[in-house]
């Protein structure tokens, strides 16, 4: 059964390495305003490819707003290499080797190989998460389909909202009826 993450609430414990050797770990990013973790499903996806291009093209813009990016996913190594290489992939960090009981923690979708694919035998499903910089949930988009995904700068463009208005976190009432 997926974690349910709470808004306000801290997020999972998340280090994986990334392509050219060093390790993300989200206890010790520092974001001006937010953490963006995007969690892509690999190599293989097409639809990946045009987000993690998207947030490439559109990166320097989004660190100038305080925006810190990274995207994760479950491939190995070789692949995480391949994706930053084919994709040109340049600023962006990539971030590899995502377990499954973090990606479970996290509360992503996870599928199984599709027959005749060249799909990993299992992968993530997309999802994207907004982190203060206390390490607590602003904001999270999860989905069990590559497509539908939400335009990076229609995100960058809310949160500049946000820290400009002190917008709060929303989804937190505790109501009963």
């Amino acid at each position: 059964m997926p974690h349910l993450l709470i808004p306000k609430i801290g997020v999972p414990n998340l280090i994986v390495p990334t392509v050219g050797g060093k390790t993300f770990s989200i206890s010790e990013a520092r974001p001006k305003n937010f953490q963006i973790v995007v969690f892509y499903r690999g190599l293989h996806c097409p639809k990946c490819k045009t987000q993690l291009q998207e947030i490439e093209e559109n990166f320097d813009a989004l660190k100038a707003q305080g925006l810190d990016v990274i995207a994760i996913s479950m491939d190995n190594k070789a692949r995480a290499e391949k994706t930053q290489k084919d994709w040109e992939i340049k600023h962006l960090p990539i971030g590899y080797d995502l377990s499954l009981e973090t990606a479970r923690m996290y509360g992503l979708f996870i599928s199984d190989q599709r027959p005749d694919s060249k799909e990993p035998k299992i992968f993530s499903e997309p999802g994207l998460f907004v982190i203060k910089p206390d390490g607590t949930l602003y904001a999270e988009y999860i989905q069990n389909t590559p497509f539908g995904r939400p335009p990076i700068m229609d995100i960058a463009g809310g949160l500049d909202f946000v820290v400009k208005k002190g917008y709060p976190v929303r989804g937190t009432s505790t109501a009963k009826s």
